[in-house]
């Protein structure tokens, strides 16, 4: 399989050694925007994220991977580049646990040691980074990221483009709104609006995002 991959940063690193574990893989292009024009070295296209309407010619079954960490940049890089859902690699590294019942969407990376239990759902373009735990009958809506270690108990809702930070818990049934921030070691027993930032044990709300 060839691959396309967007972002040259420290989440790129990781996203590309799991994609060169499969030794049938092939990374065919790296498109960052520190590139001034696309070049092709060494057997490899580089080059910056507007080119990417050149490395479409390389043939349909190319699959794309948007390697950013950050949850607004990824999702404003995959609208402009307008491909459908269905070229988007879904990432899977080859520690990761995940139950048959689970559902993963397109474009969405499972980092090593994660574990992904009964019935839960997985949405598009998220990232489940190192170690997390995302437990039976959790929702996880697209541009989510699950940062290392952090655990999702049971039927906990995730709304589209938030950040769980490294080590946070949410007991069941709790929901984190849309675009919402938890930090670090945060412990979540309440529900927390979209566009907000909650930290602490338990977390409490510091801010409202702009």
């Amino acid at each position: 399989m060839q691959f396309v991959v967007i972002g040259e940063g420290g989440h790129s690193k990781v996203i590309r050694e799991i994609i060169r574990a499969n030794k049938a893989n092939e990374i065919v292009a790296i498109l960052d925007d520190k590139y001034d024009a696309l070049i092709l070295k060494n057997g490899l296209y580089q080059g910056p994220i507007s080119s990417a309407h050149q490395i479409f010619g390389l043939g349909n079954e190319l699959k794309w991977v948007v390697a950013i960490g950050n949850n607004e940049r990824r999702k404003s890089i995959i609208a402009k580049l307008g491909i459908p859902h269905e070229h988007f690699a879904t990432l899977i590294h080859e520690t990761a646990v995940i139950s048959s019942s689970a559902s993963l969407g397109h474009g969405t990376v499972i980092m090593a040691n994660t574990v992904i239990n009964a019935d839960a759902h997985i949405g598009h373009h998220a990232i489940i980074n190192t170690g997390a735990i995302v437990e039976h009958d959790c929702r996880i809506e697209d541009y989510v990221h699950i940062a290392p270690r952090a655990t999702l108990t049971g039927a906990v809702v995730i709304k589209e483009g938030s950040m769980l930070g490294a080590g946070a818990t949410v007991i069941p049934g709790k929901q984190v709104g849309e675009w919402a921030m938890v930090g670090a070691g945060a412990t979540v027993i309440h529900d927390i609006p979209s566009y907000r930032t909650a930290v602490g044990t338990p977390a409490i709300l510091i801010n409202q995002k702009n």
